[in-house]
C-alpha cells in the first residue's frame, strides 16, 4: 500500500497539475516549481532530491481515469486547511511563469479555487499580486 502524501508532496501535486494542464509542461513552470521549493518556508526540510519521483508519481495519476479529480481530492484532503490559499498561491506561480494564461490554466485555478473552497476575494488578491510581479516595465 502506498503512503499517503505529506503535505509538501500535496503542494508539488498542485504545481504539477498546473504545468501539465495544457500538456505542456515547460522549462519556465518546471524551473519555477523548482525555486518555489528552494525558497517558500513550507517546503523547508524536503528533500528536493524526491521532486522528479514526486512529480511522476502525480503525473501517473493525472494520466488515469478521472485523473484530474482523484489528485484535486488528494491534495484537498492531504493539506490542512492552513495551507489551501498557499498551494492556489504556487498554483497561480507556475501558471504565471511562463508570462501566458492558458484556458486550461484558468480552468484549473477555478476547479482548484472551488475543490480547496476558497473565497473569490483571497483568489483574485493572490492572482493579482501575481499579475504585479510578471508585469514588463
Amino acid at each position: 500500500m502506498k503512503t499517503p502524501l505529506s503535505a509538501q508532496e500535496a503542494m508539488i501535486y498542485v504545481m504539477v497539475m498546473a504545468s501539465a494542464v495544457d500538456r505542456k509542461m515547460n522549462d519556465r513552470e518546471l524551473g519555477r516549481i523548482g525555486e518555489l521549493i528552494h525558497a517558500l518556508p513550507v517546503f523547508k526540510g524536503f528533500d528536493e532530491e524526491r521532486l522528479i519521483t514526486v512529480a511522476r508519481d502525480c503525473a501517473t495519476l493525472l494520466a488515469g481515469a478521472e485523473g484530474l479529480d482523484i489528485v484535486l481530492e488528494t491534495v484537498r484532503d492531504t493539506l490542512p486547511k492552513h495551507l489551501y490559499d498557499t498551494a492556489y498561491a504556487v498554483a497561480v506561480e507556475v501558471a504565471a511563469a511562463d508570462l501566458s494564461v492558458t484556458a486550461e490554466e484558468l480552468r484549473l485555478l477555478a476547479l482548484l479555487r472551488d475543490r480547496l473552497d476558497l473565497d473569490k476575494l483571497t483568489c483574485a488578491a493572490i492572482e493579482r499580486s501575481a499579475i504585479a510581479r510578471y508585469r514588463h516595465p
